[in-house]
């Protein structure tokens, strides 16, 4: 099995690779990030992609195909804070159009743009899977307290974008898989300033999510394509 990561050198997506690595399935990962991460496996081959450039995505997208094809791809990236120039909104007197547009450039437009150019380079004949980080705020449904507006949008967009992928590839593939995945409050930079009220056995390690993450898309079937799930595998409402 061959596996892409986008987003390896973040926490979440670092930690997957690693334990990819080790794993006797899987031949060949491919780590594509920004910034770049080094890597000791002799498995690993290290790329670069910029979510917010297409030329950037579409590229290594062509790169892989010509050395060996995927049979999943994993996107890891995501952003919910940046210093004092982007915070969560604790009200819609907060909100800012800079602040939605570098969000849903990050969450739910470089993903649009990552399944654009990777799942036409997936199995059309066998087991394929598209996983994209989400997050439990983006469910309509399991909104119960607000707030937090760009961040909750950008992942509730993204949700929608799988189901359509799902529903769009089902028909040229049976056994491809789009699902997007939660993987619980990690101990990342992405959630460093919003874990002063998690309990300590809810934060999980990056290598604790990704082993969570990594077992729930081993057990995924095609009927579950299109739909969103926790790091314990349980669906997560629409």
């Amino acid at each position: 099995m061959r596996v892409a990561v986008i987003g390896a050198s973040g926490g979440i997506g670092r930690a997957m690779v690693e334990q990819l690595a080790q794993r006797a399935d899987v031949e060949q990962i491919y780590a594509l990030s920004r910034s770049g991460a080094a890597f000791d496996s002799e498995k690993v081959h290290e790329m670069s992609l910029d979510l917010e450039r297409e030329d950037s995505i579409r590229a290594a997208a062509t790169e892989i195909s010509e050395i060996s094809a995927p049979d999943q791809v994993i996107l890891t990236a995501g952003i919910l804070s940046e210093g004092d120039s982007l915070k969560p909104e604790k009200s819609l007197r907060q909100q800012e159009r800079d602040a939605f547009e570098r969000v849903f450039a990050i969450n739910t437009i470089g993903p649009a743009l990552v399944a654009k150019h990777f799942i036409p380079i997936l199995p059309r004949k066998s087991r394929a899977v598209f996983a994209a980080l989400s997050a439990r705020v983006g469910s309509i449904s399991d909104n119960r307290i607000g707030g937090w507006h760009a961040y909750r949008a950008s992942k509730a967009a993204l949700n929608m974008l799988i189901r359509n992928y799902a529903i769009e590839q089902a028909r040229r593939n049976d056994q491809f898989i789009a699902v997007s995945l939660h993987p619980g409050t990690v101990d990342t930079a992405l959630s460093k300033p919003f874990q002063s009220g998690v309990p300590e056995k809810q934060l999980f390690s990056p290598n604790q999510s990704a082993a969570y993450l990594l077992s729930v898309i081993d057990a995924l079937t095609p009927d579950q394509s299109g739909k969103a799930f926790d790091w314990a595998g349980k669906e997560i409402p629409a």
